[in-house]
């Protein structure tokens, strides 16, 4: 069956690019992780994690900078991530954290840590994280740190994208229901910061949700404590 193509062009990604620029955070939470990581942020590290754009961010981004180029695989499982992107998808990589051009990063580098989280029903509900990265992310243990601001940009963004690439709103629908099932397996609670600045906890095998204070939300090994 053949994959779906992204719809959204450069004038979508260049409208959410205008005002989608909020810190997660009121510091450099890169000062967090990078002496963990070898001195470099994680989000910034092709090491353990490869950014993906659609080709009309790339080519829209490729207008405005030279920061961005394709990325070249240099082991199996890197080829893998290439190999399995969709043809309108691009595997890509960037200058480095000391050479960022905050104005031109992609959608993942304004998002990451998270992603826009659906209920079973498809309603958004707020942010979630890749949970892959809770062990390397000073973010996801300190959700109460993350700016209203970036909560609201985030969701904008999100709703803007969405209304111009059903493809990309599927992505996610299918990305919660996945995060469900893992942590229905693991028998643990998805945390999530709601649109409105809130928080709640998904509880594992369709029990429903709790609303929990930000700051009550799990940490995460090296960041459990201070």
């Amino acid at each position: 069956m053949p994959k779906k193509k992204h719809t959204a062009g450069k004038k979508t990604y260049s409208a959410i690019f205008d005002f989608f620029d909020a810190p997660i955070v009121t510091m450099d939470c890169g000062k967090k992780c990078a002496p963990l990581n070898g001195g470099e942020p994680v989000c910034c590290d092709t090491q353990n994690a490869v950014p993906v754009m659609n080709r009309s961010e790339y080519k829209l981004l490729k207008s405005r900078t030279d920061m961005w180029r394709k990325f070249k695989p240099y082991d199996a499982a890197t080829q893998k991530i290439v190999d399995e992107l969709s043809a309108d998808c691009r595997a890509v990589t960037c200058n480095g954290a000391r050479h960022c051009e905050r104005d031109n990063r992609s959608m993942s580098c304004r998002t990451f840590p998270f992603f826009p989280y659906f209920s079973k029903e498809g309603e958004l509900l707020g942010l979630s994280y890749y949970w892959a990265f809770e062990d390397r992310c000073w973010v996801i243990s300190n959700m109460a740190a993350v700016e209203k601001k970036f909560i609201d940009q985030f969701i904008q963004a999100y709703r803007i994208l969405f209304a111009a690439d059903q493809e990309e709103l599927d992505v996610y629908i299918q990305y919660s229901a996945s995060m469900r099932r893992v942590f229905s397996r693991w028998n643990r609670s998805i945390p999530v910061l709601d649109v409105n600045g809130g928080a709640f906890l998904v509880l594992p095998k369709g029990r429903g949700t709790r609303p929990v204070q930000p700051e009550k939300l799990p940490k995460h090994a090296p960041y459990k404590n201070a």
